[in-house]
């Protein structure tokens, strides 16, 4: 697909914006297939740039150590933007999980403040779709732990600060296992958890639209911190 320009704006020069932009569809697994990048060519014409800033954008690209580039051979995701090549640290007891919940509060609430500040109209789009997918999963009964986690990936996308994504894609596998253990300690969800989750979430969504940074941070703190009351009430119960 071919982005104009303007969909590449933001802060930076021009070739760290196309940096960023190649980062953030790293980290949405565009190149997974074969890790394999568009040539030089291809990336001026989507995003409607000169080569050589294409060719400054991947020479940081490289120097990071993301992607490696042979002649004649073109360019390829070598290691995932923001991963030492380390596991997710694992989870052994609760107190583990009350250090990833501070975690979450913290890396979560600052990209909810940078999706209010930074947001387009897709990225709200992407954000309304996947709350709504949530909703959907929660209500016929199911889980919802895919589609919550692809919530909060949009929310991170939406702040377009690709430490962010990174943080928050390296952070599913937890995410995930963490959600694991509150349906399994929780049973099925009721109509009332199930609401007050989603009111949870709708709080987050609508300061992003308002871009009001400072009230999605504490939209982002109340559902965090709510979500591992529920997982600490029901494993304490006796």
């Amino acid at each position: 697909m071919r982005e104009s320009i303007l969909q590449i704006s933001g802060a930076g020069s021009l070739p760290d914006r196309i940096y960023a932009h190649v980062v953030e569809a790293i980290l949405r697994g565009d190149f997974s297939a074969t890790g394999k990048l568009p040539t030089e060519g291809e990336l001026a014409s989507r995003f409607a740039v000169s080569r050589p800033t294409v060719r400054e954008a991947l020479a940081r690209l490289r120097s990071d150590g993301v992607i490696d580039s042979r002649r004649g051979s073109g360019s390829r995701v070598v290691r995932q933007p923001g991963s030492s090549g380390s596991s997710a640290t694992p989870i052994k007891s609760m107190a583990d999980v009350e250090r990833y919940y501070t975690f979450r509060c913290c890396v979560e609430g600052g990209a909810a403040a940078g999706a209010a500040e930074f947001h387009d109209a897709d990225d709200l789009a992407a954000i309304r779709t996947s709350f709504d997918a949530l909703g959907t999963a929660m209500e016929s009964g199911q889980s919802g732990i895919e589609e919550d986690i692809k919530f909060h990936m949009a929310i991170a996308r939406a702040s377009h600060n690709p430490f962010f994504v990174a943080t928050v894609e390296t952070s599913v596998a937890p995410i995930r296992q963490f959600m694991e253990l509150a349906r399994s300690v929780t049973g099925k969800k009721s109509a009332e958890r199930v609401h007050t989750n989603q009111a949870e979430h709708l709080a987050i969504v609508e300061a992003i639209v308002r871009r009001a940074p400072a009230e999605a941070v504490e939209a982002t703190r109340v559902h965090v911190l709510n979500a591992k009351r529920r997982i600490f009430e029901r494993t304490l119960l006796p």
